[in-house]
């Protein structure tokens, strides 16, 4: 090292051994991969959205309600065709029956050996931009005790969703096999 004439010692050009974690920069270096990081994700998603392919919430309709006049003095089924004309699925949750009777989502099963049963179900998916179609070899709502209908009457249930509003509609009862 050489010596200036004020006697402070400073170093030889080409021989100053900071640190690099002494350096003023450090800071900046150690985010600048993080906020690079955040900024790309950002960006993407910016993009993904603008271009509509974040998708719009689940659009439900509900139509072609039909429930079956009893044949037995249990239970009897319900039907719907749910439509989702939105960009995300939604679940079917559960079903409101008409006063005096219990709604559950049921689906058939087959049992071994050509039987067939019904298994409860918690939820049913209503596929974004597509329908259920709910059948007697599918799923549908079993409702205990029916109630007492003759063909043409019509019954108000309430369809319960994850998570879009409750929807009421009316079902048109049926004889079985219609």
């Amino acid at each position: 090292m050489g010596r200036p004439a004020d006697g402070i010692r400073v170093p030889a050009p080409g021989t100053d051994r900071t640190p690099w974690w002494r350096t003023p920069w450090w800071p900046l270096r150690a985010a600048a991969v993080p906020l690079l990081a955040c900024l790309l994700t950002l960006g993407t998603l910016v993009a993904w959205t603008t271009t509509g392919r974040a998708g719009t919430p689940a659009v439900l309709s509900v139509r072609d309600g039909r429930v079956f006049v009893p044949q037995n003095p249990e239970a009897t089924a319900a039907f719907f065709t749910i439509v989702n004309s939105g960009g995300s699925e939604d679940r079917l949750i559960g079903v409101t029956a008409p006063a005096g009777g219990r709604a559950m989502l049921s689906r058939r099963v087959v049992t071994g050996k050509g039987m067939h049963g019904m298994d409860m179900v918690s939820a049913v998916t209503v596929p974004a931009g597509g329908t259920l179609r709910m059948t007697a070899n599918t799923v549908d709502v079993m409702i205990k005790p029916p109630p007492r209908i003759a063909p043409g009457d019509r019954l108000t249930f309430t369809l319960h969703f994850r998570d879009s509003p409750p929807v009421t509609t009316r079902a048109l009862a049926v004889r079985p096999g219609r």
